[in-house]
């Protein structure tokens, strides 16, 4: 349970027969078994060799058990120097199998959107609607709260659902969800933002659409 930092052209001496070359340059133990390892830019044309995160299996016994799934953990490493140093160690979910490290610059987050970026995005309550294409249906939302701009929506069976969803909120921390949970649909639309799914109206009955970011009655 070790991350082992190797010296390429001193291998490659010590393989043709060089007694003399030493390829581990540093170890480090880990708690406790290296699963999946990532460098910092690893999966960019910049990797820059400065930091590895190990991502770890077997390390349940660290961590209270909180859950059917107790807590692994990744833990990273500075490798940029002869010596590595464990610079953060902390839990992940169970199975860690995939990370990422890029440099904070850039990483251009926003809380606010911008309605005019997106081309199908719902920008007047009054484009709010059904719209068939034979077969095909298009449902356009809008959400702000406290409400959705329809309060229901109805669709035969068999139909193709595009269902369009722009959020007219601008407060940063507006976020807004949509979820109809007999169809496995949920996903979040941040302030000005607009989102989309498409499926399959395959089952007959009423179903319930719901923000899944709860703030008010019938929202």
């Amino acid at each position: 349970s070790q991350i082992v930092k190797w010296n390429v052209e001193a291998a490659i001496k010590s393989y043709k027969g060089d007694k003399a070359a030493k390829p581990v340059v540093d170890r480090l133990d880990v708690h406790y078994q290296p699963g999946h390892g990532f460098t910092s830019m690893g999966e960019t044309k910049e990797s820059d060799g400065r930091y590895f995160i190990s991502d770890n299996k077997f390390s349940k016994d660290r961590f209270l058990p909180v859950g059917p799934l107790h807590a692994e953990t990744a833990q990273l490493i500075d490798i940029s120097g002869d010596k590595m140093k464990l610079v953060a160690d902390h839990s992940v979910y169970s199975e860690p199998h995939d990370s990422i490290i890029v440099r904070r610059d850039i990483i251009k987050t926003r809380q606010v959107y911008n309605l005019d970026e997106f081309p199908n995005a719902v920008m007047d309550p009054k484009d709010s609607g059904v719209f068939r294409n034979g077969k095909k249906v298009t449902v356009k939302l809008i959400s702000q709260a406290p409400a959705f701009s329809m309060r229901e929506f109805k669709v035969k069976k068999g139909d193709e659902i595009t269902l369009i969803l722009t959020n007219h909120d601008k407060v940063e921390d507006l976020t807004h969800g949509f979820g109809i949970p007999k169809y496995d649909i949920q996903f979040i639309v941040n302030p000005q933002e607009t989102k989309s799914v498409t499926f399959v109206a395959d089952k007959p009955g009423v179903y319930w659409c719901y923000c899944t970011n709860f703030r008010h009655a019938l929202h």
